[in-house]
C-alpha cells in the first residue's frame, strides 16, 4: 500500500547510517549515487567500475568514498551494508551473487536478471542468506503510482476490466536487448505493483516488428489475458517522434488515466463507463444484452511531489532494518522477467499465447 513507502526523512534520522557501494557509474549510476548521498539512511562508501575515470568523475572531491575497478574490493569492506547494481542486464546474476555470497543486502537495476533462472537463483540465495533482495523498480516509488496502488485497493474503479499502456518515444536502437526488454519493464513492474496480489497472467503474447533492419524488435505489443475476462496491453516503441507515457486502467465503477508526462494533471479518475443493462438468451441460444452509457464526473487526486529514488532508498534501508518487506522485492522482478521471457518464447512462435501459470515452472506454448 502507499503507506508501506515513505520519504525516510524521520526514520534515518536518529540512526546510525547504511553502508552503500555502488557498482555501475554509467547511465543509471549516476541517479542512484545522488539519492544516496543525499539520503539519511545511507553513507557512500564505494564506487565500483570497470572505467575508474567515469567513477572518479562521478564521485568528484568526495575523498572518503574509495573509487574501485575491483568489485573484491567493495565486497571486503566490513561498513558496505548494500551494494547498488547499476550495469548491464547481462551482469546482474554474477555481481548479485557475488555480493549476496559475501553477506551484502542487495538492490538490482531493472530489470532484475538477463532470464527466469538467473532471476531465481538470485532471490533464492537472498531468501537462504537472510538477506533483501530489492528490484529498482522506481516508477513503482512515484507518487502518481502510489496513487494508483491505493484506489485499486480500496476498489474505486472496481472491478478491473481492462489496462492499456503506451511507452514510446524516439529511443536508442540497443544491440544487446530488444524494445520489450528495454521498456516493458516499467509499465510490467507498475502493473505488478498496483494489481492485488501482483501481475499474474493468464497468458502473454507478444509481436515485435524491426522494420528499420536493427536486428531486434524495435516495435512491440504485448497482450496479456488477466483473471475474470480482464485483459492487460502493453506498447513499446523506439520509433515514434512523439514521446507518450500513458497508462488506462478502466473499471467498472470508473477508468483511470495516468498521463505521466502531464505535470499539472498526471491522474484523471473518469466516472464514465458502460453498464450491461440486461441479458438474455433466445431460442438459439444466442445472448443478447443492452447496455446504457454513465456519463459522470472527473476529477484529478492531488499528488505530493517526491522524488521517486529518494523514496526507493528509503524503502531498501527499512527492509535492511527489519521493518518490511521492500515493495519491490526480488519475487516482483522475478514475475517481471517470467512475462518477459514469455514474451520471447511468443516471438519465436510468432505471436502464440505462451502460459505463464506459475514462476516455477518452465514456459510452454499454449495450444
Amino acid at each position: 500500500m502507499a503507506e508501506h513507502v515513505g520519504s525516510g526523512a524521520a526514520e534515518g534520522a536518529d540512526r546510525p547510517r547504511l553502508g552503500v557501494a555502488l557498482v555501475g557509474a554509467g547511465y543509471w549510476g549516476p541517479n542512484l549515487f545522488r539519492n544516496f548521498s543525499t539520503a539519511p539512511d545511507w553513507e557512500v562508501r564505494a564506487v565500483c567500475d570497470l572505467d575508474a575515470e567515469r567513477a572518479r568523475d562521478l564521485v568528484g572531491r568526495r575523498d572518503e568514498v574509495q573509487v574501485t575497478i575491483a568489485l573484491d574490493d567493495v565486497l571486503a569492506r566490513d561498513d558496505v551494508d548494500a551494494v547498488a547494481i547499476a550495469t548491464p542486464a547481462g551482469t546482474h546474476h554474477a555481481i548479485a551473487t557475488r555480493a549476496l555470497r559475501a553477506g551484502k543486502h542487495v538492490l538490482v537495476e531493472k530489470p532484475l536478471a538477463d532470464s527466469v533462472q538467473h532471476g531465481r537463483e538470485m532471490v533464492e540465495l537472498a531468501r537462504s542468506e537472510g538477506l533483501v533482495l530489492m528490484a529498482d523498480h522506481t516508477y513503482c516509488y512515484t507518487p502518481a503510482v502510489q496513487k494508483i496502488r491505493e484506489l485499486v485497493a480500496e476498489g474505486a474503479l472496481g472491478e478491473i476490466l481492462y489496462i492499456d499502456s503506451v511507452r514510446i518515444n524516439l529511443g536508442l536502437v540497443q544491440s544487446d536487448v530488444d524494445v520489450f526488454w528495454d521498456l516493458a519493464p516499467h509499465d510490467l513492474s507498475i502493473l505488478d505493483h498496483v494489481l492485488p496480489g501482483g501481475l499474474h497472467p493468464l497468458g502473454v503474447a507478444a509481436q515485435g516488428a524491426d522494420p528499420v533492419g536493427a536486428g531486434t524488435s524495435c516495435v512491440g505489443y504485448l497482450s496479456m489475458p488477466l483473471a475474470n475476462g480482464a485483459m492487460a496491453h502493453v506498447h513499446v516503441n523506439w520509433l515514434s517522434p512523439t514521446k507518450i507515457r500513458q497508462m488506462v486502467i478502466g473499471g467498472s465503477e470508473r477508468t483511470l488515466v495516468w498521463d505521466d508526462l502531464n505535470p499539472q494533471q498526471r491522474l484523471s479518475i473518469y466516472d464514465r463507463g458502460v453498464d450491461l443493462v440486461q441479458q438474455s438468451v433466445d431460442s438459439a441460444d444466442r445472448r443478447t444484452a443492452s447496455v446504457a452509457y454513465r456519463l459522470g464526473d472527473t476529477w484529478a487526486p492531488a499528488l505530493p511531489e517526491r522524488e521517486a529514488l529518494g523514496a526507493m532508498v528509503a524503502e531498501l534501508a527499512a527492509s535492511i532494518r527489519g521493518e518490511r518487506a521492500p515493495a519491490t522485492d526480488g519475487a516482483s522482478g522475478l514475475r517481471v522477467l517470467q512475462v518477459l521471457e514469455s514474451a520471447a518464447t511468443s516471438l519465436r512462435a510468432r505471436g502464440a499465447l505462451v502460459d505463464v501459470a506459475d514462476i516455477t515452472r518452465p514456459v510452454e506454448i499454449v495450444r
